[in-house]
């Protein structure tokens, strides 16, 4: 029998049916993958039974008997919990301070601090987990962070675990370490629910896979008795034709973007190339290279850093945003929700955000002018939206990534900067924005396009880039010694 029966399960949000009706079951002790699509309710599935969401209609039966769990709190008391794609703690708290957080250790109305710490290194240690418990969380790595939130859902006690994209930002180092950790807690017949788009990783790790469209259930079958084609098949309902570039036929155009001698302390040294119009230039290299802070650099994030960028010949300002942008250079971030979009405003006001000093007059925004611009670039970009008047955190990561583009592209950039194009993107989506690159690079825009997916970089770039961190390098920081990444 199932451990875990989720039956008719249906959430609506406005203007948006998450779910219709899904219903499959979990074995007790398995890796169970749920895959789909952007948007196809795999995430809202997993917040259902972690106490995020409630559903409209359906059931839940855990071990046999129905459950509600109403909020996180009722889950964790039922043995369930979640790692999220979006890692939700406080930065200025310890680590220790995060893990008890719930439910602080306290004696005559204090905090009792050496309990506190004393039970946050056990939770660790449930998992083989070596970290610094006075650290603050927001000194720690991705993958870290990661590790602190998986601790976290085993020291509650969960015999059930959601772990929503839990490799989006990790390392490949870092994805080994959480794959053994996966490995552990199915020796410990804990259940884990794994949410991700990334086919290799769903066939290695897990017993089950269950494909989810357009919130609707499509096939849960064993992993051993499918394939990859079969399941993506499922997930969007047709072929995934690969696209080739077409840029790549076409001669590049003039000089855009020269860099010289770039360097930033501790990140990178002596950095120097040119980018072409209608280019596209991939950087390669691990995750703390200095890739993204380098994207920084060039659009005037880093006060520190020294060398010369040349735009057209013209020699930009240090550490100058506003010369960058004037310049016509945009940066789409890796983190898109933190960094890229302002998930409180909506579609509309997103896409123009960068563009609001041409829409205004006396101070006030021209509406008609202003949904106009927007409705021409969502369009282009093939947004899929209730509205233009939709939140933007409502969206699924691949339409929030169209978004974030279409920001830059209603600026009229004509030197695109793109760190991790694809991250947390299903294999559709990833097509989708394969090609939209591509046609940006037809039409003449320059590409530095930043990813850790190396088949990616392969197929869209024309020339790559490589940097590399030193096992010198590592050491000195180690150290405590100033570095810098070549």
């Amino acid at each position: 029998m199932a451990l875990i029966s989720f039956i008719d399960l249906t959430k609506r949000f406005p203007g948006v049916l998450a779910l219709d009706r899904v219903g499959f079951g979990v074995e007790r002790g398995s890796c169970h993958a749920l895959i789909g699509e952007n948007g196809a309710g795999k995430s809202t599935l997993g917040k259902i039974l972690a106490g995020i969401y409630t559903a409209d209609e359906g059931e839940i039966h855990l071990d046999g008997r129905r459950v509600r769990p109403a909020n996180p709190l009722i889950a964790r008391q039922l043995g369930i919990a979640m790692v999220h794609q979006e890692l939700a703690f406080c930065p200025n708290l310890t680590v220790a301070e995060n893990l008890c957080l719930g439910e602080l250790p306290g004696r005559a109305g204090w905090v009792d601090r050496l309990l506190m710490r004393e039970r946050a290194r056990m939770m660790l240690r449930e998992i083989e987990a070596d970290l610094d418990v006075n650290q603050p969380i927001g000194e720690l790595s991705t993958g870290q962070e990661q590790i602190v939130q998986i601790a976290a859902a085993v020291g509650t006690h969960a015999q059930v675990i959601v772990m929503d994209e839990p490799t989006s930002s990790l390392s490949v180092r870092e994805s080994d370490r959480l794959f053994q950790l996966l490995a552990h807690l199915k020796q410990r017949t804990i259940t884990v629910i794994y949410i991700s788009h990334r086919m290799e990783e769903i066939f290695q790790l897990c017993d089950t896979v269950t494909v989810l469209r357009d919130g609707r259930h499509i096939a849960t079958e064993k992993t051993a008795q499918t394939n990859p084609d079969r399941v993506i098949q499922q997930m969007i309902g047709r072929e995934v034709v690969s696209h080739v570039p077409q840029h790549l036929d076409r001669p590049p155009g003039n000089e855009v973007l020269r860099v010289e001698n770039l360097s930033s302390p501790g990140n990178f040294n002596n950095l120097s190339f040119t980018l072409r119009a209608g280019e596209v230039l991939g950087f390669a290299g691990l995750v703390g290279a200095g890739r993204s802070e380098v994207a920084r650099a060039i659009f005037g994030l880093d006060s520190a850093a020294t060398g010369r960028i040349f735009v057209r010949g013209i020699e930009l300002p240090s550490g100058s945003v506003l010369a960058a942008l004037n310049a016509g250079i945009g940066l789409l971030p890796e983190d898109r929700k933190r960094l890229g979009l302002v998930l409180t405003m909506n579609c509309r006001e997103n896409t123009s955000l960068a563009t609001l000093s041409r829409l205004t007059r006396f101070g006030f925004v021209r509406r008609r002018e202003e949904r106009s611009l927007v409705q021409r670039y969502a369009g282009r970009l093939r947004v899929k939206a209730p509205s233009l008047d939709a939140l933007v955190a409502g969206l699924s990561g691949g339409n929030q990534q169209k978004i974030a583009l279409a920001k830059w592209l209603a600026r009229q950039c004509d030197i695109l900067i793109v760190d991790e194009p694809t991250r947390g993107i299903d294999v559709g989506g990833k097509a989708e924005i394969h090609q939209l690159l591509d046609e940006l690079a037809c039409q003449g825009i320059a590409l530095l396009v930043i990813s850790s997916e190396l088949p990616e970089i392969m197929n869209l770039s024309r020339r790559i880039l490589v940097l590399r961190f030193s096992q010198a390098n590592l050491l000195r920081l180690m150290a405590g010694v100033q570095v810098s990444s070549s």
